[in-house]
């Protein structure tokens, strides 16, 4: 990293990583949330995999009423503020709104979700009534999005419910794996005990369940057991010297940024391979440090990217450079990265191939892998009856959250093979709801 951009202290963290969508000001939300038309069956509620009324809120947020609208965002979606910061709006309830269609900048529908929430979060407002006990415990493991969601909907159901959660805290990917420009540590886990306050659910951190006696105990001690394990480490590009020091998988590198940002310096040259939005995060955050330059590689064209638009857009403002139809063939180096030899590729007929001679080297003393994640399956093995897919991912009953085990349910990453922290959150609160059906009719 070049010496004078090099952070030294977390205002300096901070401050290179100021938020993308700033918390508005009264005056900002009074004025924005003047604009919506309050549509008849609106399409950005339509969009959005929680099924918030955005049209309720946002008229009870211009009416002064802002506990009601944070009551009705968290309605829907037990994780409203994070959602609000670090969705991509712009493809889902922004995407959907109609001024869109008249060439008019859409309304600000993320910013206001995130308004409503974190006045109420810190005005620590209560929405939920919780009744007595009902007789039966609920196991949730994870305490993702998906967990967190699932235990809060069990909770207004009367459920016991205990998390169960291998790291030292909760939140999943919005905690060690978003892009702390989307999201601060504090802000995701303010939602969570602000959660945890509201419902009085448990989370045991520290505590991996990975073997057969663990899922036993579960069994043995619980009614019903969630699912919410998400996914593993970054999955290898199996490409000789990929062991080389220094050369990292995106989820790792982006926990490091986000839980040791100021131990963890970053190389004057970065090469990032992939194109999704792990990827984009990944090679922003090094540009947004100081490097001197970082080069996103994707294997196929810049058409064929599965990250969003809008994202690659503010990679480039922060000095990312994309290089498109390169495949890594090796990590070349002695014990340490020096660089990424490629090939150049081409779509044919939508078959990725290759093309003869044209390898070529670019030096680097970074290489962030940023090309999926692996499925935690060894800890599925350990579940009787249980079944997943050739990838690894959970199957279940896309109504209610089941899988062919019964008393197991599963929601958020492990199911869905990595999508938003929204949709995590919306297939937990309906797995929640499956649970329930289930144990009622065994009464």
């Amino acid at each position: 990293m070049a010496k004078d951009k090099d952070p030294k202290t977390i205002r300096e963290i901070e401050q290179i990583f100021a938020p993308i969508k700033p918390l508005m000001t009264n005056t900002e939300a009074y004025y924005e949330s003047s604009r919506c038309l309050f549509c008849y069956n609106a399409p950005c509620t339509l969009a959005c995999p929680a099924s918030i009324d955005v049209p309720l809120f946002i008229r009870q947020i211009n009416n002064g009423n802002l506990t009601g609208a944070a009551k009705t965002i968290y309605l829907s979606n037990y994780l409203g503020n994070t959602c609000g910061k670090v969705c991509p709006t712009e493809v889902l309830c922004e995407g959907a709104c109609v001024y869109t269609k008249m060439n008019i900048k859409s309304l600000d529908i993320g910013r206001l979700q995130n308004f409503a929430t974190n006045t109420a979060i810190l005005a620590k407002k209560k929405f939920f009534k919780i009744p007595g006990f009902n007789g039966k415990s609920v196991a949730v493991i994870g305490a993702g999005p998906a967990g967190i969601s699932c235990a809060c909907q069990l909770r207004t159901a009367g459920y016991t419910v205990d998390i169960y959660e291998a790291r030292n805290n909760p939140s999943g990917l919005a905690l060690h794996g978003v892009a702390p420009y989307k999201i601060t540590n504090l802000e995701a886990l303010m939602e969570v005990e602000f959660l945890r306050e509201q419902v009085g659910f448990t989370v045991y951190y520290n505590k991996r369940i990975e073997n057969q006696e663990d899922i036993k105990n579960l069994e043995k001690n619980y009614a019903a057991v969630f699912l919410g394990i998400g996914l593993g480490s970054s999955a290898k590009i199996k490409i000789e010297g990929e062991d080389k020091t220094n050369c990292i998988g995106a989820t790792e590198f982006i926990e490091q940024i986000k839980t040791k940002p100021i131990e963890q310096p970053v190389a004057k040259k970065v090469i990032v391979l992939g194109g999704g939005n792990t990827a984009i995060d990944a090679a922003s955050e090094c540009a947004r440090l100081g490097a001197e330059k970082v080069i996103l590689v994707y294997r196929r064209s810049e058409k064929e990217m599965k990250a969003y638009y809008f994202e690659y857009d503010q990679a480039k403002v922060a000095g990312v450079v994309g290089m498109f139809n390169a495949a890594p063939v090796e990590i070349v180096g002695l014990s340490a990265v020096e660089g990424v030899r490629f090939i150049r590729t081409d779509t044919v007929n939508g078959k990725l191939i290759t093309i003869p001679g044209s390898e070529f080297v670019i030096d680097c003393d970074l290489v962030i892998k940023a090309t999926g994640q692996l499925k935690q399956t060894r800890m599925l093995e350990n579940i009787p009856g249980l079944t997943v897919n050739e990838t690894g991912k959970i199957i279940i009953d896309p109504a209610t959250g089941q899988t062919t085990n019964p008393r197991y349910f599963a929601g958020g990453d492990a199911v869905n093979g990595g999508a938003e922290v929204v949709n995590a959150a919306a297939e937990g609160k309906m797995a929640a709801d499956g649970i329930h059906a289930y144990l009622s009719k065994l009464n």
